[in-house]
């Protein structure tokens, strides 16, 4: 059944819409986005640890989508005027009380209708990091945390892929290779 979010457009986040060479074409607000599938720019961050392990993060069951769905280390979008690089800045603390050196892994595209009725059709910057310390997630945002082997996460998609945010689905499988490689480079 769909969530009814209501949103004040005169306060909510402002998200930037791209063409499909992620060219700006303007921006609104990120519910009427979502509500209507608009194609926006997006950044993922991905973080692993010196033996190569992903750190998968748990969606808070009560977020407006995806909750209770596993994910990758954290999502968002940048706002106008900012970079990907600096908006996956901004928000790996944010979500999950960490900062980190962050490079580029890969774009993607991909559309898909969420649980609620939500339809994302985002343009993501995907970025990737090394920790090793403590994390220290924002309650309302995640519910749990894991660091996970590779071998183990790629099977676990396989057989639930019910247990996965549809994103972290298409980057698992997309950009299984560039995932791979990454996580196999020392750290």
């Amino acid at each position: 059944m769909p969530v009814d979010v209501i949103a004040d457009p005169a306060t909510e986040e402002q998200i930037i819409l791209v063409d499909a060479d992620d060219r700006p074409t303007g921006v609104a607000g990120k519910t009427e986005v979502h509500r209507r599938g608009l194609p926006h720019r997006a950044i993922s961050v991905l973080v692993r640890n010196a033996r190569g392990e992903m750190l998968i993060q748990r969606r808070n069951p009560a977020k407006y989508h995806s909750g209770g769905l596993w994910a990758n280390t954290c999502c968002s979008h940048p706002r106008p005027g900012e970079s990907t690089l600096d908006a996956a800045l901004r928000r790996l603390p944010e979500e999950m009380g960490f900062v980190c050196t962050l490079a580029p892994l890969f774009k993607t595209h991909y559309r898909a209708t969420l649980s609620n009725g939500f339809i994302e059709d985002e343009l993501v910057h995907a970025f990737g990091g090394t920790w090793e310390g403590p994390v220290a997630p924002a309650p309302d945002e995640v519910s749990e945390y894991a660091w996970v082997p590779s071998e183990t996460l790629f099977a676990d998609l396989t057989a639930r892929p019910e247990n996965y945010a549809v994103w972290f689905r298409h980057y698992l499988v997309t950009h299984r290779d560039d995932i791979a490689a990454w996580l196999s480079r020392p750290a």
